[in-house]
């Protein structure tokens, strides 16, 4: 699957094709096809690949929001260097490869532990997989120049009777997505309580 994720992350979804894939391997299409069925395969292929290069812990440590916040971070930071990767979640089938079960496993048992069980489980589990995936799609394809970040400013400026408290916070330069990822998943956690017992 290493192929097909550097062709990803080269040339992005639009350009991946069985026949553009098979000859980065140097095979046939029709041999390729002895191994994945469709392009969907493949893709599923390679994104469970991204979610094996950051390793799940063998085993959680004592608080289950660190456990959740660890996870979450180091798969940002994969899917920040395979931008492409965040526009998968909008196809038709879910990922099940044993990678990503096994991230899901790992935050999934780390919510338990912090009191969540059921539906709740599941909200909270879908709430911070958007929460990855929505921020990373954004910082991955939002990339405003300073002379675009000035212009919105003093559009706004132009305008603050009208959306005064949009101007007034700056909404269109802050751009320093660290932050603003982390303090949301801190919200995040809050909300949904995965925080230690006791």
């Amino acid at each position: 699957m290493d192929a097909a994720v550097a062709l990803l992350d080269e040339e992005g979804m639009d350009r991946l094709t069985m026949r553009r894939l098979a000859e980065r391997l140097q095979a046939g299409a029709t041999t390729l096809y002895w191994h994945v069925a469709t392009k969907d395969d493949v893709v599923d292929l390679a994104v469970d690949a991204i979610f094996g290069e950051t390793a799940v812990p063998d085993r959680h440590g004592a608080s289950p929001r660190d456990d959740v916040t660890t996870l979450l971070d180091g798969w940002r930071r994969a899917l920040l260097r395979h931008p492409w990767a965040a526009s998968v979640p909008a196809r038709q089938r879910p990922l099940l490869g044993p990678n990503f079960l096994a991230w899901m496993e790992f935050l999934q048992s780390a919510l338990e532990r912090a009191g969540l069980s059921g539906t709740r489980l599941n909200a909270a589990t879908w709430v911070l997989y958007n929460h990855v995936m929505g921020s990373t799609a954004v910082q991955s394809n939002l990339q405003l120049s300073a002379d675009e970040a000035e212009a919105g400013r003093a559009y706004l400026a132009e305008r603050r009777d009208q959306y005064p408290t949009v101007a007034a916070n700056n909404y269109i330069a802050d751009d320093d997505w660290d932050a603003n990822f982390a303090t949301g998943l801190e919200f995040l956690l809050d909300g949904i309580g995965a925080r230690p017992a006791g």
